[in-house]
């Protein structure tokens, strides 16, 4: 999915965001001044903290209006960021990576086991032997319970929204269907409609998909880390090594 309109109102929605948390979560799995390739990054949000933690980082989104924002929001922060419209599934250029990351989502855009699959290869291309993969994902329970036929409504001052989501076509898929009006310079509103799908897979699709490209799994948890998933966890996090030869 490439973000358009979307991108200008992203951080809108996002205010909220559990920011602080996904950095001090990579931060304890991260070697210091890691060469990092942050994937699905959006915004830049946590790819310019990345940064200003010290690593050197680069940003890779496959939407240009995302990495717009981005690049703004790193030169405003002063951090020397390297911003690369690329698919995921698809890494090119980038080699003998520290780590690589990928938050807020990103994977839930992969919509089918060989998507998944084929982006566990790229992320192994690009990464040493023994680099570290950082990742969440939506779980099961929170796709088919939490977001189930779910309106978000914001009345702002230049920007509201209406956000219905629904059950999507595929198991443990949701349809974001997102419509935005945006204040002009003239007092008129333009409105925006986007739609998303997303889909998650049980923790042991993940894993297996993990080991056949090359993982070694660390760690699978939730609350950032803190505690071992259970049933009614809203979100997955992976933390998994390339395997040495």
């Amino acid at each position: 999915m490439v973000y358009k309109h979307f991108a200008y109102v992203y951080d809108l929605l996002m205010e909220d965001a559990p920011y602080d948390s996904w950095t001090r979560y990579a931060g304890e799995r991260l070697p210091e001044r890691a060469k990092l390739l942050d994937v699905a990054c959006g915004t830049g949000t946590f790819t310019v903290r990345m940064a200003k933690a010290g690593h050197s980082v680069t940003g890779v989104d496959l939407s240009p209006d995302m990495l717009a924002v981005a690049q703004q929001k790193a030169v405003e922060e002063g951090q020397n960021i390297t911003f690369i419209s690329q698919n995921m599934k698809e890494l090119d250029g980038f080699t003998e990576m520290d780590a690589v990351t990928v938050f807020c989502d990103g994977m839930n855009y992969l919509l089918d086991e060989d998507e998944i699959r084929k982006a566990f290869e790229s992320f192994s291309r690009v990464l040493k032997e023994g680099g570290t993969l950082l990742f969440d994902v939506h779980s099961s329970f929170k796709v088919d319970s939490e977001f189930d036929y779910k309106v978000y409504a914001e009345n702002g001052e230049d920007v509201s929204y209406i956000w219905y989501a629904s059950p999507g076509e595929y198991e443990n898929s949701v349809n974001h269907d997102l419509t935005f009006f945006i204040r002009r310079e003239n007092n008129t509103y333009e409105r925006v409609d986007e739609a998303h799908t997303q889909r998650t897979f049980d923790s042991s699709v993940y894993a297996s998909l993990l080991d056949e490209c090359g993982f070694d799994i660390v760690e699978i948890s939730s609350e950032f880390g803190e505690k071992a998933p259970v049933h009614q966890t809203d979100r997955i996090f992976f933390q998994a090594e390339k395997r040495r030869k």
